[in-house]
């Protein structure tokens, strides 16, 4: 009885607990009545179980739906989503407002502020302290003193009472404008309040915004400093222009979905992740919205998922971010970095949503139009200050011109006699009416009554000369506020570089744009699960251990698998899956492997004719059976070869004795197939029964070599045709690398290789041709010109001295390169330019010889002109040339009957 008791509704609360309970079914049959009248009422809805177990629907209206329309609105316009006019939320203002009204050019104890603030903001002291910080942390418009935290590593601030803040000169000179501020009053009524502060800067775009009401959410990413200043101006020129975010994170980001930052874009961050060593990955920025804490914790989650193998990850993070994340021997450095950004926050997506408040609504808008919205505010602004700026020179001329009048005249004589005040007003009038012809305006009883203020002591010291001075300098600035209002664009633009000029200094960008290459998870992560293979049943799978061993895989990878009746399937690695009996190849499966060729010969049916092919795989579903046969019941797989870069095999083929056959032995060159589709039926071999087949001649490559290109925009080779052409390469060619920093190092060209910022050259690599670098050495402090040839591959080795002033000038990889030597003045004296053969000046040496010293005296500058010409012998022609790019006229005859080749 008392569970059925405490479920019925309170009655009304002039009813007494005793009658409410004595009562209670009486009350359940008129509540009941009203509900019957609530469903036909319509309102919110709310779903009760009954005793019987049917849900009954309840609509609730009146006060409740205001109140949650109430809530909503208050947390969408005071509290989450900021206001176009000025950038800032509520609380935000509301700080900023408090700082100006303790300002006194010393610092103020944040605890302090927050009290301040509290007179504003009806919310708890520790909101208005964490927006404060945030607001500090950005480091634009307050000037922080104490232990702020560290937006790097996510350390958190002091408490507010130990530390300390004031406006930023910045915040002083752009925030703040009381003549023109739009003024309110506080929450209890007792203070006035700014609406919205007159900031003539867009300040919510620099420093960028994130707030979740009821039913809305915002995200304003943010910008850079002088690149919203310079596309300001050209709004103000009619220019066009286009904003990217920029974070202090600093990192990489691919804007290429940025969307204007409205509702569907999306930016991609990166760490920049570079290699300290063959061992060692060091990670020097990080993505926005990502501290190294975050970062780290994400690296240890995917090391022990098995998606990446690291030895151990230092932390050694203090002004500027640095974690070593230190590699196994024989791991590679560039697919753990590309692990790094497929399975960790070293690559995180951030989704911009542009909303703001605009007369009391949200709306939502891209950061082009935020500007424009902000850069003619601020023409506004600018223009209601010189408005009053007139005004007020105005008046201080129109008084300084009454004064003048006043005092030359001795009108304050003619007031001796009175003795009432308006006599007094009424003399000083008629005073001053036979001068009053050039005032700019009436003159008012208060210009009278600040007339009669003055003191006699001032009047006894007055200066004539001194007076007109001023005001013809008055008349100047006024003029030049005129000037200012009749060129308003002009003196905006000017404000702008102003501010660009004062402040813009170290506020350059930080966040680097890139276009990204996708990744393919399947491609970067670690294989670190053996897969076996049960051949006669049919099975594959991580969990057969006590079967046959295949690879290492990963789960997420997927496996090809080929069965003796000529049919394939691809399906995703598991513990165990049943895939066909008789199973003759089994690999992981690369979609995108084009040069993996498949060699076949089977029979046709249980005795039909045999047939050959070459094929490759690509374009499949999983789990899904295909025949390469000629789909004949009993067809089998005769001869089968997997060859990853294209390789033909030379294979014996021996006939069964059957009849009159003569040539029972015969050989087959795979080279002589054309690779066609798998579905092709492939070119007869023979129609007689055969008995063996033999591997007579393992098979070079068929495929051509293959081209590399470089695509600056993503800093990636590839295959595609994208950027620019490399060369053909097969598989013994290697690319060259050399950075300004200057090492070099001779790699295979791979399509995982990362590359420095720092490349000045990236070309395939010629053995024999020669290396010219001219370095000014740190310790001796002289410039020293060497040519050498590269010694050692796949290491990354420094071709001048260590010392760490010691820095490259120039390095060139032609054979006969030229150098041009721009001298330093030395005393009025200019020594003459010198232009070097490098070739003729010095010769091959050692790669680690120091080289010869090129001059003692002081270079301004080392340019590099147009190379000689020279002829490079056949026999140091790359085998991987193409046919196609010599052409015959390049092609001589030397006195002694050498071939060469002519080119530059």
């Amino acid at each position: 009885m008392k569970d059925e008791e405490e479920e019925n509704i309170i009655p009304n609360e002039d009813e007494s607990q005793d009658d409410s309970q004595n009562h209670s079914n009486d009350s359940n049959e008129s509540i009941n009545e009203g509900f019957e009248e609530i469903i036909t009422s319509g309102g919110q809805h709310f779903y009760n179980n009954n005793d019987d177990g049917n849900d009954t629907i309840t609509k609730v209206t009146g006060m409740y739906k205001d109140w949650f329309l109430d809530y909503a609105s208050y947390v969408i316009l005071e509290r989450a989503v900021p206001a176009i006019e000025d950038g800032f939320k509520p609380v935000q203002r509301r700080i900023m407002h408090s700082l100006k009204e303790l300002d006194d050019g010393r610092y103020n104890k944040v605890a302090n502020v927050v009290g301040h603030t509290m007179q504003y903001h009806p919310h708890g002291d520790q909101s208005i302290g964490d927006a404060m910080v945030q607001i500090g942390q950005k480091e634009l418009l307050i000037d922080c003193q104490g232990n702020w935290g560290n937006i790097l590593t996510g350390d958190g601030a002091a408490a507010s009472r130990y530390i300390e803040a004031r406006l930023s000169k910045f915040a002083l000179e752009v925030l703040y404008s009381p003549k023109i501020t739009d003024w309110g009053v506080s929450y209890d009524g007792r203070r006035a309040e700014p609406n919205n502060l007159p900031v003539k800067f867009p300040l919510l775009l620099v420093q960028g915004a994130e707030g979740i009401a009821v039913g809305l959410s915002m995200k304003v990413l943010p910008h850079n400093f002088n690149e919203l200043i310079d596309c300001s101006i050209k709004i103000l020129k009619g220019k066009p222009f286009t904003l990217y975010p920029d974070f202090m994170t600093q990192g990489i980001a691919d804007i290429s979905n940025y969307n204007d930052g409205l509702r569907g874009g999306r930016v991609r961050v990166r760490a920049k992740i570079a290699q300290f060593d063959k061992n060692t990955l060091v990670i020097t920025q990080i993505p926005f919205s990502t501290n190294t804490t975050t970062l780290i914790d994400s690296i240890l989650k995917a090391n022990d998922k098995g998606k990446i193998k690291i030895k151990k990850i230092e932390d050694n993070t203090a002004a500027e971010v640095e974690i070593l994340i230190h590699l196994f021997p024989g791991v590679s450095p560039d697919k753990t970095i590309d692990a790094l950004f497929a399975f960790t926050a070293c690559e995180t997506s951030v989704a911009p949503l542009g909303c703001v408040i605009e007369d009391n609504k949200p709306l939502f808008i891209g950061v082009s139009d935020m500007l424009r919205i902000s850069t003619n505010r601020t023409v506004q602004l600018l223009k209601s200050e010189l408005e009053i700026q007139l005004r007020e020179l105005e008046e201080q001329w129109h008084f300084l011109s009454l004064e003048r009048i006043f005092i030359e005249n001795k009108i304050y004589r003619d007031i001796e006699e009175m003795t009432t005040r308006e006599t007094v007003i009424k003399a000083v009038d008629d005073g001053l009416k036979p001068y009053i012809e050039h005032l700019k305006r009436e003159v008012t009883e208060d210009d009278i009554l600040r007339l009669l203020d003055i003191r006699i002591m001032r009047i006894s010291k007055f200066d004539s000369n001194k007076a007109q001075d001023k005001i013809e300098a008055l008349e100047g600035d006024i003029e030049q506020v005129k000037h200012h209002l009749d060129h308003l664009i002009d003196f905006a633009i000017g404000y702008f570089a102003k501010l660009k000029e004062k402040y813009g200094k170290g506020r350059e960008r930080q966040t680097e744009l890139r276009i990204f290459d996708d990744i393919e998870a399947t491609k970067v992560v670690l294989r670190n699960t053996k897969l076996y293979v049960n051949k006669e049943e049919g099975f594959v799978g991580t969990s057969l251990k006590k079967d046959q061993y295949v690879t290492d895989c990963s789960d997420i990878d997927d496996v090809i698998v080929f069965l003796r009746c000529g049919k394939m399937m691809i399906t995703k690695v598991d513990a165990k899956t049943f895939v066909g009996k008789d199973i003759i190849h089994i690999a992981i499966f690369d979609k995108s492997d084009k040069r993996t060729i498949y060699n076949m010969i089977y029979r046709d049916g249980k005795s039909g004719p045999s047939y050959i092919k070459r094929f490759n795989v690509s374009g499949v579903t999983r789990d899904k059976l295909y025949d390469l046969t000629n789909e004949t019941a009993g067809s089998q797989v005769l001869y089968f070869s997997c060859n990853s870069n294209g390789e033909a095999e030379v294979i014996t083929i021996l006939l069964r004795q059957i009849g009159t056959i003569k040539k029972l032995k015969f050989d087959i060159d795979f080279a002589s197939l054309t690779i066609k589709g798998r579905s092709s039926k492939g070119n007869t071999v023979t129609k007689y029964p055969i008995k063996k087949i033999e591997l007579k001649e393992k098979g070079i490559s068929t495929l051509l070599p293959r081209k590399v290109w470089f695509d600056d925009t993503v800093q990636r080779l590839n295959v595609d045709g994208r950027g620019e052409l490399l060369g053909e390469f097969r598989p013994s060619d290697k690319i060259l690398i050399i950075s300004q920093s200057g090492k070099l190092k001779v790699v295979t060209p791979e399509l995982s290789t990362h590359f420095d910022q720092g490349m000045i050259i990236l070309e395939k690599w010629i053995p024999k041709k020669p290396i010219s670098a001219i370095y000014f050495d740190g310790e001796k402090e002289r410039y020293y010109i060497k040519r050498f040839l590269i010694e050692t591959e796949n290491k990354e080795e420094s071709f001048i001295t260590e010392h760490p002033n010691s820095q490259l000038e120039i390095v060139s990889s032609d054979y006969r390169p030229v150098a041009e030597l721009v001298f330093t003045k030395v005393k009025g004296v200019q020594k003459e330019t010198q232009t070097i053969d490098v070739e003729s000046y010095i010769g091959i040496k050692g790669f680690k010889a120091l080289g010869n010293q090129l001059t003692a005296d002081k270079l301004k500058q080392v340019n590099l002109l147009e190379p000689l010409f020279y002829e490079i012998p056949v026999e140091v022609i790359p085998e991987s040339t193409a046919v196609e790019d010599v052409d015959e006229s390049d092609i001589q005859l030397d006195d002694d009957g050498q071939i060469t080749l002519s080119l530059e």
